[in-house]
């Protein structure tokens, strides 16, 4: 026998799915954290129109922190300076993070001594970065015992970290690097450069005299020129194959007149 739906328990369910939606978007934007609205953190410098979303990843050494303006911190994002909470780092700042950065849900940024991200940089999800490393240099002592090795990292401007790359101590990535998903990064990399594997090699390196070496396999992307709207790319997205051949026409008179001369040649 079909067991009877009972309406006003599916509406009241409805209802407090909403209202749970509802209640964890206003936790959301109320518990991030921006320059207005610090909360309990005292950051060295956070800049203008960045947020760090709600829940947050482990925070502390934030006065040896410094973000830039315009950044994107994801949902559970760790930023450490030093080994631990409460210690006295110095007048300088240990985690400098330029304008514009991005780091994805759930990646980690450890300053044990100074790691510095440039501006523009991308991080998707889940992306490790640290200037800490175990050592194992005695054989008998648990390797977690053993006191770690510690490395500045720099990571330059206009960088795209895939995810779950891992960037070690010691690394020297230049600008306009792309690291693919899942590398391990350690040692230099020199500027627009491709870097994949673990450990990370280039694959790919673009110079001012040969450009793109291997050649890249598909065309650049034709940027969207100025003034178009977004009604005209929704109305260009509907056309047909012949449609776009016939538009393409309009900036060429020569093939355009070649295609107008053809039913007379045939005539």
């Amino acid at each position: 026998m079909p067991h009877r739906k009972n309406t006003f328990s599916s509406w009241r369910s409805r209802l407090a799915q909403k209202a749970v939606h509802a209640g964890w978007a206003w936790v959301q934007r109320t518990g991030s954290v921006t320059a207005a609205h610090p909360g309990r953190f005292r950051f060295g410098a956070l800049g203008t129109g960045t947020r760090l979303a709600f829940p947050l990843g482990t925070v502390f050494g934030e006065p040896w922190i410094q973000v830039g303006a315009h950044c994107i911190i994801g949902e559970q994002v760790t930023l450490t300076a030093g080994l631990m909470p409460d210690l006295d780092l110095g007048p300088e700042p240990i985690l400098r993070i330029g304008d514009g950065v991005v780091l994805g849900r759930g990646s980690h940024v450890i300053a044990d001594t100074t790691v510095t991200i440039g501006s523009d940089c991308y991080f998707g999800p889940y992306v490790y970065v640290t200037s800490t490393n175990h050592s194992y240099d005695d054989p008998h002592q648990p390797i977690g015992k053993q006191w770690p090795r510690m490395d500045p990292v720099e990571i330059g401007p206009g960088c795209w970290i895939g995810t779950g790359a891992v960037i070690l101590p010691g690394a020297r990535i230049g600008r306009n690097v792309v690291v693919a998903a899942g590398a391990v990064v350690r040692g230099a990399v020199p500027d627009h450069a491709v870097v994949a594997g673990a450990p990370a090699r280039v694959v790919r390196r673009w110079t001012p005299a040969e450009g793109w070496q291997p050649p890249l396999r598909t065309p650049a992307p034709v940027p969207i020129p100025d003034g178009i709207t977004p009604g005209q790319l929704r109305e260009l997205s509907k056309l047909d194959d012949e449609a776009v051949a016939r538009l393409a026409e309009l900036n060429d008179p020569e093939r355009a007149a070649g295609r107008l001369a053809e039913p007379a040649a045939e005539g």
